[in-house]
């Protein structure tokens, strides 16, 4: 009687535990989970159906697939034919490891090269183009501006809430952080880590900045676990992210990758050169001319002196 006893409330206990933390994806709350309890858990990607791990950060190839199925049970729907202004967010083809194919396209007949943080490196062609790696992201430098307070932080202080922030949330290993500096209100941000580098169990750059992306703007990964930074016991309200992508190898943009603006001002400077060299010219023939005439002149009085 005592061992069903024990049984029974040991069952009782699995299902409290389970109705109290649930079959969830901790680090990825775009998961479907399935599972009678935590320890029977399993859960895969949503848009990709891929198996995860939550005991460590998804993929951003994975994150990016998921972002892009439509949410269930939104009351306004958007209308038809309306655009989404996505930058930097597409529909991504994913590996069996959950890395980003070298070679990614659109729902149309674009397509483009990516490197290993799913960020284009190259012009936009048709389904012909080839990519013949994924060249990898080494360096992911990342610039912050925070709200002006009374007084800038303390940047010994500050250096150590961001490096316990990204090694404790994001599980980053410390030698991936290789800068951390401040003028406020700007914050700099060096994550470096080459593929010689990374062991097989490290977190990948490009997933942590990724992550922090997302929890600076509102729209946390982690189901659980509010981002809340604060230096001395004070706020730090980030306004401002801008995240640039360092490759290995450099990008392969033709004069097409520049803006309008910059290809005006590049065609203004070329012209105003081309004028400067023309006038150049031209002044010089006229300088020459006019002392070739007075030379002549010249030597006429000197010839007439002559004759008389």
């Amino acid at each position: 009687m005592e061992s069903i006893f024990g049984a029974t409330l040991f069952l009782m206990l699995l299902t409290a535990l389970a109705a109290e933390d649930g079959c969830i994806c901790e680090k990825n709350k775009r998961a479907i989970c399935t599972g009678n309890s935590p320890y029977s858990c399993e859960c895969r990607a949503v848009g990709s159906n891929q198996p995860l791990d939550c005991s460590t950060l998804t993929s951003k190839c994975l994150l990016m697939k998921a972002e892009m199925v439509p949410v269930k049970g939104r009351r306004f729907e958007k209308p038809e034919g309306a655009l989404l202004d996505n930058d930097g967010l597409y529909n991504p083809d994913c590996d069996n490891d959950g890395n980003f194919k070298a070679r990614q396209c659109n729902l149309t007949d674009t397509c483009w090269c990516v490197n290993s943080a799913g960020v284009r490196r190259t012009d936009k062609g048709d389904k012909s183009m080839k990519c013949s790696e994924l060249v990898r992201t080494n360096w992911i430098f990342i610039r912050l501006k925070h709200k002006e307070g009374e007084a800038p932080f303390s940047e010994p202080e500050l250096v150590k809430s961001l490096q316990q922030l990204i090694q404790n949330r994001y599980m980053l290993h410390q030698k991936y952080i290789t800068a951390i500096e401040y003028d406020s209100p700007y914050i700099h941000i060096d994550l470096k880590q080459n593929a010689t580098q990374k062991d097989r169990g490290d977190v990948d750059i490009a997933d942590v900045a990724y992550y922090f992306e997302k929890d600076i703007k509102g729209d946390s990964v982690f189901h659980r676990g509010m981002f809340n930074v604060s230096v001395n016991e004070q706020p730090l309200d980030i306004e401002e992210t801008l995240i640039y992508y360092v490759d290995e190898k450099p990008p392969e943009f033709s004069m097409q990758r520049l803006a309008p603006g910059i290809i005006a001002v590049v065609v203004v400077v070329i012209l105003a050169i081309i004028i400067g060299i023309t006038v150049l010219v031209i002044t010089r023939r006229r300088s020459s001319g006019k002392y070739k005439k007075v030379e002549i002149k010249e030597m006429g009085e000197i010839r007439s002196g002559q004759n008389a």
